[in-house]
């Protein structure tokens, strides 16, 4: 049957119903049905603002972000749907650090419960770098429903893979 790498880790029996509704061809319209919508996010600066919006409504005391943007170059299929980063630079004797957030750009086209869903994790990566327990609770408060959210759109990924399988 097919490899499930964006599932990978998940339980045999979940997988096994995953793998039945593919074979069934149930996989696309059980998406198209719970996330029908695509949202309306579409330039950097919307972006941005999103995000900074969420930030100002879950995260107040965390630092700044200096840049939010897509990215064409993130590698989804390894696991980069989006990235926090911190740049360090020398500037008049200082060190200035600048949090940046990429956004894989195949989301510009998602449901927006999934390009929430990105934009928390990476947020939450301002208060715990590390995928722990606490970090998920993070997740989970600024979006109830994470979990479920996390798998539907590793879901979407199965799917959108497949589709390009074929296409190829």
């Amino acid at each position: 049957m097919h490899h499930l790498k964006c599932l990978s880790g998940y339980p045999p029996a979940l997988l096994e119903k995953v793998k039945k509704l593919i074979a069934d061809d149930k996989l696309g319209p059980y998406l198209a049905a719970r996330y029908p919508n695509a949202h309306d996010v579409q330039t950097d600066r919307a972006l941005y603002t999103y995000c900074a919006e969420l930030k100002r409504e879950h995260l107040r005391s965390a630092e700044q972000i200096d840049k939010v943007v897509y990215d064409s170059k993130l590698d989804v299929m390894r696991h980069a749907l989006g990235l926090h980063t911190s740049i360090s630079r020398v500037q008049g004797g200082k060190l200035k650090a600048k949090k940046e957030i990429r956004i894989a750009s195949l989301f510009k086209t998602a449901a927006p419960e999934f390009l929430k869903m990105i934009v928390v994790h990476e947020l939450a990566h301002l208060k715990e770098s590390e995928h722990n327990k606490a970090f998920y609770r993070l997740c989970e408060f600024m979006q109830p429903g994470y979990h479920q959210i996390e798998f539907d759109l590793r879901l979407y990924l199965t799917h959108r893979d497949l589709a390009k399988g074929l296409r190829d």
